[in-house]
């Protein structure tokens, strides 16, 4: 599938614009809080303990911003763009969502403006298709088959780790609690900007299921949304390892006062990053040309001539 001209640019517009909107909460968080890397430990402690002050991002953010600002390249220069358009936009509409219900102004303004963009993009890619490519258009490619199986066991067997995970979170006595991990309730506050935890686990979810059926199908438009899908799996592997490592991060906190260190959470984030950087790796490479066209039939024999000679 792809797609014209015009459509490329208003999709890149619009991906530009939607990497723009969380990169605006960043720099604002960056200010408030001093430097870099007092911003990472401020992610790596998301929801673990109060602080003086509340960032609007969280580890989520930086990577949506990364997504679109690699969409709005992808847009002008890529034979996937529409691919590219459609799986940033799905993803970032669905992961959005839960914002339209804050009570605050400046998310609540903030998740009107990047669905409202994420619509458009998925418009642009759905609207903006040529009928039927010309001969000198780029046409997306398929991925090789052995990586892309690889890549596709690895998306499925991370979906189904997450979904385990989930379900472990969820189930318990306080059956509150697992709703407000849906829908954002109390018991499950983070930053300004922070999407419901399991809401967030049901789109990972959706989107790795997606994308590993799109892999080990070989499907053209594999590529996109096997690079999104490893990249959101590579950084929650990484936020997870980060909290898990937290209170040894910490200058204030000696070592032997730190709290005994979770293995499992820190073996689960690791294997979760490096399955989302094995997917990228695998899938990064070119795609697999298309066959050669075969022999042209032979030319039919005209008809007789009419009336018929004499002899014929």
């Amino acid at each position: 599938m792809t797609v014209t001209r015009p459509a490329r640019l208003t999709g890149a517009a619009l991906a530009a614009v939607l990497a723009l909107v969380p990169f605006v909460w960043i720099l604002g968080d960056l200010a408030a809080l001093g430097s870099p890397e007092d911003l990472l430990r401020h992610w790596a402690d998301t929801g673990l303990r109060a602080a003086p002050f509340r960032a609007a991002t969280g580890p989520l953010d930086p990577l949506l911003c990364l997504a679109a600002a690699l969409t709005a390249l992808a847009a002008l220069r890529s034979r996937h763009a529409a691919g590219a358009l459609a799986a940033t936009g799905a993803v970032t509409l669905a992961a959005r969502l839960p914002g339209l219900w804050s009570h605050a102004t400046g998310p609540l303004v903030t998740a009107l403006l990047e669905t409202a963009l994420a619509a458009g993009l998925l418009a642009v890619a759905l609207l903006g298709r040529r009928p039927r490519p010309g001969p000198h258009d780029p046409v997306p490619t398929r991925p090789r088959p052995r990586p892309a199986a690889a890549a596709g066991i690895l998306l499925a067997l991370a979906a189904l780790a997450l979904t385990v995970r989930e379900v472990r979170h969820s189930s318990g006595p306080d059956p509150m609690r697992a709703v407000d991990r849906f829908t954002g309730g109390r018991s499950a506050a983070g930053t300004a900007l922070a999407v419901p935890p399991g809401w967030l686990s049901a789109v990972l979810v959706l989107l790795l299921a997606a994308a590993a059926c799109s892999a080990l199908t070989a499907a053209r438009h594999t590529r996109p949304l096997g690079l999104l899908a490893g990249g959101l799996l590579l950084g929650d592997g990484t936020a997870a390892s980060a909290r898990a490592l937290f209170p040894y991060l910490r200058p204030d906190v000696q070592p032997a006062a730190a709290p005994a260190l979770d293995g499992p959470a820190l073996a689960a984030g690791l294997g979760t990053a490096l399955a989302g950087a094995a997917v990228l790796v695998l899938l990064a490479g070119r795609g697999a040309p298309d066959p050669a066209p075969g022999p042209r039939p032979p030319e039919p024999a005209p008809p007789p001539p009419y009336p018929r000679p004499p002899g014929w």
